[in-house]
């Protein structure tokens, strides 16, 4: 089996549990990856919702997971660090960290990609605090390989 990214709260293709969307607590659900390409040194994550009305809309950015990790725990913080040297980016609600579903009432099913990206390198040498752009941009040449879950949640 290849690289793969999974939750206890959801299975690939269904509904994102209320709790982690913005009707809820809005928490992050736990995730675990298996499979990761030889040479892998760290992880980022970013979440983003296409269907969004002003285009893909970025829910979550997270990087310098250490390599050593097989996932991430339900319900993390919103500092800036957390433990490992993991740092957490801005998402489109302007806030850091995790943002859960929270599509527009009415505009029927959104789909939300969780983007784990391994890299060939231990920290992709930017600040806590960072865009999706700028997390793009400094992975540029050190992805080994991409595993992605997708979860879907209307309101």
């Amino acid at each position: 089996m290849g690289f793969s990214i999974k939750s206890s709260a959801f299975n690939e293709g269904d509904t994102i549990p209320r709790e982690h969307s913005c009707e809820g607590a809005d928490t992050s659900p736990e995730l675990a990856w298996e499979g990761s390409p030889e040479g892998t040194r760290s992880f980022s994550l970013i979440v983003e919702d296409p269907d969004a009305p002003v285009g893909t809309f970025i829910h979550w950015v997270i990087y310098d997971i250490p390599g050593n990790r097989g996932g991430l725990d339900g319900a993390l913080s919103t500092e800036l660090d957390l433990d490992d040297g993991i740092k957490q980016g801005r998402n489109d609600f302007g806030r850091i960290g995790y943002g859960g579903p929270c599509p527009p009432r009415g505009h029927g099913r959104h789909r939300y990609f969780f983007k784990l990206r391994a890299l060939d390198v231990e920290a992709i040498g930017i600040p806590a605090g960072a865009g999706k752009k700028a997390v793009e941009k400094a992975m540029e040449g050190h992805v080994l390989g991409e595993a992605t879950l997708m979860g879907v949640y209307q309101r």
